[in-house]
C-alpha cells in the first residue's frame, strides 16, 4: 500500500521520533485506512499501544473493504461486538411496549411503573431504588417479583454519615426489608464536612437492586415510555376538554 503526504519518511525516521510523533504517525497511517497488522509491519508498536492511539480513528466503510481485500483478514478491523446485545435489547422493549397494553388496567403495576419512573435508577442496566422510606423498598421488591421475576433475589447497600450506627442500621433495613444481613454489601459512609446536610437520617438511605436484572431493567424503561405517552394524551384530552368547557361558559 502506497504511504502518502510524506508518510514514508516518517516511518524511515521512527527511532529519531517523540513519543508524541510517534503516536501522531501511528494515527496518520490509520487514517490512511491500513490495518493494525499493517501498521505493525512498518513501525516497532505494540499492538494495545497502537490501539489506544487511534481508538477514536474511525474507519470508513470503504476502507474496511480495502483492508479485507488487501489482507484477506479481517483482523485490525474494528468489531461491532454489542450489536447482537442492541438487537435482543430492541425485541425486549418492544415486547414489553406490548404488555403495557394490557397491564395499563392493573393498579399495582401502574404504581409500580410510577414509583420507578420517580425513584428508580435509569443508569448502568440494572434494576434498582434508593430510598429513605422502607415502604416504598418494600413495595419496589414485592413488584419487582410478581412482574419480572417470582424468584427474585435483592441485594443492598445502605449510605450513612459517620456519625451513624452502621451496625444498627444494617439490622434495621434488615429487619423492614425482610432481607438477611448477608444480602447486604459493603456500607457507604459519607464523611463529615463534606457540604452534606446536618439533620442526618438516623439510618440513612438504603439502595436496593434485583440481581440478574438487565432485561428486566429494559423493560421497565420500555413501560415507563409507554406509561408517559399514555399520561400525555389523557392529559391533553382532559385540558382540550377543559378550555372547551370555558369557552361554553
Amino acid at each position: 500500500m502506497r504511504l502518502e503526504g510524506g508518510l514514508s519518511e516518517r516511518v524511515r525516521n521512527w527511532e529519531a521520533l517523540s513519543r508524541w510523533e510517534r503516536s501522531e504517525l501511528g494515527r496518520d497511517l490509520r487514517r490512511q485506512g491500513m490495518s493494525y497488522g499493517e501498521i505493525m509491519d512498518l513501525i516497532s508498536v505494540k499492538k494495545s499501544t497502537l490501539a489506544t492511539w487511534c481508538r477514536d480513528v474511525p474507519l470508513t466503510e470503504l476502507q474496511i473493504e480495502a483492508i479485507k481485500e488487501r489482507t484477506g483478514s479481517v483482523k485490525g478491523i474494528p468489531r461491532d461486538t454489542q450489536r447482537k446485545r442492541r438487537e435482543e435489547i430492541e425485541r425486549i422493549r418492544s415486547s414489553a411496549k406490548e404488555e403495557a397494553r394490557w397491564l395499563i388496567d392493573d393498579f399495582i403495576w401502574s404504581a409500580g411503573v410510577a414509583l420507578y419512573w420517580g425513584e428508580g435508577f435509569k443508569t448502568h442496566g440494572q434494576l434498582g431504588m434508593a430510598n429513605a422510606d422502607p415502604d416504598a423498598l418494600r413495595f419496589f421488591m414485592k413488584w419487582a417479583v410478581i412482574y419480572h421475576d417470582h424468584d427474585a433475589e435483592f441485594r443492598a447497600k445502605i449510605t450513612l454519615h459517620a456519625d451513624n450506627d452502621e451496625a444498627a442500621a444494617r439490622h434495621w433495613w434488615s429487619a423492614e426489608l425482610e432481607l438477611p444481613l448477608n444480602d447486604f454489601i459493603k456500607t457507604f459512609v459519607k464523611p463529615d464536612g463534606t457540604g452534606h446536610r446536618k439533620n442526618h437520617l438516623e439510618r440513612g438511605v438504603c439502595m436496593v437492586r434485583l440481581r440478574k436484572s438487565a432485561d428486566a431493567f429494559h423493560r421497565t424503561l420500555a413501560w415507563i415510555e409507554f406509561r408517559k405517552r399514555s399520561l400525555g394524551t389523557i392529559l391533553a384530552e382532559r385540558a382540550a376538554g377543559a378550555i372547551g368547557s370555558a369557552v361554553d361558559s
